[in-house]
C-alpha cells in the first residue's frame, strides 16, 4: 500500500478514522475547536488553518482477487486516513515563541518576500508535543512524515511561501525528520552542479533543527529510590539549605501580606471565578499596552470541553476578593493509580497567569509552588511551567531540551540559514550544560546530566 496526501480547510476528517489520545490536552480536538470557535485562529487572527490529510491507498493490484476488490470497494475504505498535520499561513510570528525575525530581516535586505509562511504548531502554547493526529494503531514514520512535508511543499508553492516551521515538536519527530531528509550538504552540492549546468532538477530543501530550552520539574525524590515526592517539604528537602530557606521565605512573605490560597479543579471552578481569572489574565497584556490573544469565550469553552483537565489556583486578599489567577491544564489522571504511585507520562502545564496589582513573590507562590504541591499530590510525573524564566531553575525546574523544524524554499538562504542553526544548537547544548549545573539540588540529589534531554 502507498501513502498519499490531500488538503482540507475544515474538520469534517475527525469522523473518518478512530484517533489516538493525544499526548497533551494541546493536540485534543476539543482544545482546537474552542481556538477555532472563538476566532483565536482563522483569517482574520493570521492564523489560517489546512489540514494535511496523509491517506494510505489500498494497492488492489497485488489481491488476488483484484476485480472483485474493486468492485466491492468504496471511495471510504479505498482512501484510509491514518494522519493529520496541521498547517497554518501566517503573516506574523505572533503567538509562537521560536523566533526567526532574524531570518525576516535577512530576506528583507535581499528585497524577497518571507511572508507569507507557513507553521505547524499549537496557536500561543509553548508546549511540546506531537505535531501530527494518529489514527489508532498507526505509528508515525518516515514514510508518513515525508508523505505529510509533500503536503506542505504543496501549500507552500500555492501561496509563495518562503519556508515551514514546525514548532515544539517531540524529539521522535525531530528525529525523523531530519534523519529522512536532503542535508545542507547535499543542498549545497546540489546548487554547484546547477551552477555548472550538470544538473537542473528541482532542489529538496532540508528539514532545518533548532534547539531551545525549557525548564521542567520532575516528581522523582532520588533520596528515596526514585518514587515520588511525598509532600512540598519532601521535594525541598533534595535542595541545598540556603535554596530551602528562600523559597520557605518567599512562601511567608505571600502568607504575611494577608493573602491565601487555594486551589480549584473542573466542575468546581464557577463561571465567577472564570471572570474573576480572565480579568487577572487581562492585566498581564494591558500593563504591556497589548491585547490579550485569547477571549473569555475560549476559556469558558475550555470549562465545558475540557473541565477534567483543568485546575485555577487563586490568591485572595483579606477581604477574600481574587486578586490573582493561574491557570494550568494537567494529562488525564488514572482513577487506579495506588497512593503513593506516579501517574506515567502525566505533565501539569502552567499556562496562564494574571494579577490585578504587585506583590511580593506572589507570582511564584501562584506559578509554582501551587503547581508543585497539586502535582505532587496527584502523583503526575513532571510539570511544565511555561516557556523562558531562569528563575525556574533555581527552584528545581530542570534545563531539558526543545526541538523546531524549519523548511527554507530558496536555496540561496539555506547554508547561512543552515549554519545558524547548526550554530545556535551548540550554544544551547553549552547554555543546557551550564544551567545545569546551576541546579539548586545538594548532592545526593542531583540527576544525571543528559546531553540529549
Amino acid at each position: 500500500m502507498s501513502l498519499e496526501y490531500a488538503l482540507i480547510n475544515d474538520t469534517s476528517w475527525q469522523s473518518q478514522a478512530e484517533w489516538q489520545t493525544p499526548d497533551t490536552p494541546f493536540m485534543s480536538f476539543e482544545f482546537w475547536q474552542a481556538l477555532a470557535d472563538t476566532g483565536a485562529i482563522g483569517e482574520q487572527a493570521g492564523w489560517l488553518p489546512i489540514f494535511i490529510l496523509v491517506h494510505r491507498v489500498a494497492d488492489y493490484a497485488d489481491s488476488e482477487n483484484s476485480a472483485d476488490s474493486l468492485i466491492d470497494s468504496t471511495a471510504e475504505n479505498a482512501l484510509q486516513t491514518v494522519a493529520v498535520m496541521p498547517v497554518f499561513i501566517k503573516g506574523h510570528h505572533r503567538g509562537e515563541f521560536v523566533f526567526d525575525h532574524a531570518w525576516a530581516e535577512a530576506y528583507a535586505r535581499y528585497g524577497v518576500d518571507y511572508y507569507p509562511r507557513l507553521v505547524s504548531s499549537v496557536p500561543y502554547t509553548p508546549i511540546t508535543g506531537q505535531r501530527l493526529w494518529l489514527a489508532t494503531g498507526e505509528t508515525l514514520n518516515e514514510d508518513i512524515l515525508k508523505t505529510a512535508i509533500a503536503g506542505v511543499d504543496d501549500i507552500a508553492q500555492q501561496v509563495g511561501a518562503s519556508s515551514w516551521h514546525g514548532l515544539f515538536v517531540t524529539s521522535e519527530l525531530a528525529s525523523v525528520a531530519t534523519s529522512s531528509m536532503p542535508t545542507e550538504v547535499d543542498v549545497a552540492l546540489a546548487i554547484a552542479a546547477q551552477e555548472r549546468g550538470v544538473e537542473s532538477a528541482p532542489i529538496d530543501m532540508p528539514i532545518l533543527e533548532r534547539q531551545g530550552c525549557q525548564f521542567l520539574w520532575q516528581n522523582k525524590d532520588l533520596l528515596n529510590d526514585s518514587k515520588p515526592f511525598a509532600d512540598f517539604d519532601a521535594f525541598l528537602m533534595t535542595l541545598k539549605a540556603k535554596k530551602r530557606k528562600t523559597i520557605r521565605a518567599e512562601r511567608r512573605k505571600v502568607a504575611e501580606q494577608g493573602i491565601v490560597c487555594q486551589r480549584k479543579c473542573g466542575d468546581a471552578i464557577s463561571d465567577e471565578d472564570w471572570k474573576a481569572f480572565y480579568h487577572c489574565y487581562v492585566m498581564t497584556y494591558a500593563v504591556r499596552g497589548q491585547q490579550p490573544y485569547l477571549t473569555i469565550d475560549f476559556f469558558m469553552a475550555l470549562a465545558e470541553s475540557l473541565s477534567a483537565h483543568i485546575m485555577l489556583a487563586q490568591a485572595l486578599d483579606a477581604s477574600g476578593e481574587i486578586i490573582a489567577s493561574s491557570l494550568f491544564l494537567y494529562d488525564k489522571l488514572d482513577s487506579d493509580k495506588a497512593d503513593g504511585d506516579v501517574v506515567d507520562n502525566a505533565t501539569l502545564y502552567g499556562r496562564y497567569w494574571g494579577a490585578l496589582g504587585e506583590y511580593d513573590s506572589l507570582h511564584f507562590e501562584l506559578c509554582y509552588y501551587q503547581g508543585l504541591e497539586f502535582a505532587i499530590e496527584q502523583g503526575l510525573k513532571s510539570f511544565d511551567p511555561g516557556t523562558q524564566g531562569e528563575h525556574k531553575l533555581v527552584r528545581g525546574f530542570i534545563p531539558t531540551t526543545t526541538h523546531s523544524l524549519h523548511r527554507i524554499y530558496d536555496p540561496r538562504f539555506v547554508p547561512a540559514i543552515g549554519d545558524f542553526c547548526a550554530r545556535d544548537r551548540e550554544h544551547m547544548a553549552q547554555y543546557r550544560q551550564q544551567a545545569f549545573e546551576a541546579l539548586p539540588f545538594n548532592a545526593d540529589n542531583m540527576p544525571d546530566f543528559d546531553v540529549n534531554q
